[in-house]
């Protein structure tokens, strides 16, 4: 465990020593980070890998204050921080970047096949999709806007579909 002093972190660096450290035990990345206070009123941090490590490392009296190395040590009220405002991670999608002139032109045949081949069904995709494997439509080939979870649910009802990388190149004809 690792006491940071945020008065001072000199302090904090030679009193270590005394605050007996443990590496941390199943963490996965998060830490639990509290406030706390020796008998003398030295406020100081203390990363724990959960509130049950606390817990053990205070029963056990391996916390110490950075400053004067008291064991007395107490966890203080602290706000929890809530993350309203975080962002969903952005799924990642093979990507390439053909150079090759006859690669392009492949890739553009490719959409000219499927632009000619193929109903566009719109938004309406994945309950067109549905209709089709369910015989509730005629079967053809179509093309549409699913989101990833519309194609994950497809895929788990055992209904076949493709994501083409050049949707763009499907809306306008392509030259």
């Amino acid at each position: 465990m690792k006491l940071v002093d945020t008065a001072d972190l000199k302090s904090a660096a030679s009193a270590s020593k005394h605050a007996g450290s443990i590496p941390a035990r199943g963490t996965k990345g998060t830490m639990k980070v509290f406030n706390l206070s020796c008998d003398s009123e030295h406020f100081f941090e203390g990363w724990f890998a959960s509130a049950e490590e606390f817990d053990r490392q205070h029963a056990s009296r391996l916390i110490a204050c950075p400053v004067c190395g008291s064991n007395a040590v107490r966890k203080l009220l602290s706000a929890p921080r809530i993350n309203l405002g975080a962002v969903a991670p952005q799924e990642k999608r093979e990507v390439a970047m053909p150079n090759d002139a006859a690669m392009q032109t492949l890739l553009l045949q490719m959409a000219q096949h499927i632009r000619a081949n193929t109903e566009d069904v719109g938004e309406q995709f994945p309950e067109e999709a549905r209709r089709i494997h369910y015989d509730e439509a005629p079967k053809r080939s179509i093309r549409g806007l699913a989101s990833s979870e519309q194609a994950a649910e497809l895929a788990d009802e055992g209904i076949d579909v493709l994501p083409v990388p050049f949707g763009n190149l499907l809306k306008n004809p392509v030259q």
